[in-house]
């Protein structure tokens, strides 16, 4: 009985022990050495993005006309940043005093930034415009430290960058299997990451993009912690119990 009781705690104790393999992250990050970052970050304007346009001129006068009327000036960014952003419509497009409609929606800032200068630029010589997408968060749930929205607000952020903001993975997260879940034209494409390969420092989700949302799934450890199953330490304390009741009772 106790040579069983032995063999059984060993077993148990092996097979609660996780590899490095399931551990760490980036296991071949050598092979990113020197290597050219071919990604582009630069993030492209979406519908439903509220954007915020800041016009500049040496006469500020003569930019009254452009600026946007807020009908509540005690409302804030922050309360509603509609109110004093601009919505990007369903078509594409949004809508500047004066100017009217600009399409702006599959095109990057500097585009849009562009397009506004031209145009203000026949009303105002000197103009500097500035875009900036106000509604730029992403979404981090599952097992990580602090799940939950977050604003970027330089509008570049990576994967590593976005588990280091909700504290990390947790003990139980499963490594090898992180899902990204991203509209693109209305079509919703998921797809699944080898955080412990760094192949994905390649891959176009490597910069996440405005309102992806990343979804760490539990190991196999923590899916049974979550449910009727004990994990295997606990499984442990409870055989060592029995059996050491059962050596105690039979001798």
């Amino acid at each position: 009985m106790k040579n069983l009781l032995r063999l059984t705690i060993i077993a148990l104790l092996l097979s609660s022990c996780a590899s490095k393999k399931d551990i760490l992250y980036f296991q071949d990050v050598e092979s990113l050495n020197q290597k050219e970052i071919t990604q582009d970050f630069d993030p492209i304007i979406e519908t439903n993005d509220i954007l915020h346009i800041t016009i500049s001129s040496i006469n500020e006068d003569v930019l009254k006309p452009f600026l946007k009327t807020i009908q509540n000036p005690q409302t804030t960014t922050n309360s509603n940043p509609g109110l004093d952003g601009y919505l990007v419509r369903v078509d594409g497009t949004i809508s500047f005093p004066v100017i009217g409609d600009i399409l702006v929606a599959g095109y990057n800032r500097n585009y849009a930034e562009k397009v506004l200068k031209e145009k203000i630029s026949k009303y105002v010589k000197d103009v500097v415009v500035d875009v900036r997408i106000m509604n730029f968060e992403i979404t981090v749930i599952g097992e990580v430290k602090n799940p939950g929205v977050y604003n970027i607000k330089d509008e570049r952020v990576t994967l590593p960058e976005a588990l280091a903001l909700a504290g990390d993975m947790t003990q139980d997260g499963k490594r090898s299997t992180i899902t990204i879940v991203r509209e693109v034209n209305g079509v919703r494409k998921v797809n699944k990451v080898d955080y412990t390969n760094s192949d994905f420092f390649n891959s176009e989700y490597y910069f996440l993009k405005q309102n992806d949302l990343v979804y760490v799934e539990p190991s196999t450890k923590g899916v049974k912690k979550s449910g009727f199953i004990p994990d295997v330490p606990a499984l442990l304390s409870l055989f060592t119990v029995i059996l050491s009741t059962v050596i105690l009772l039979t001798n």
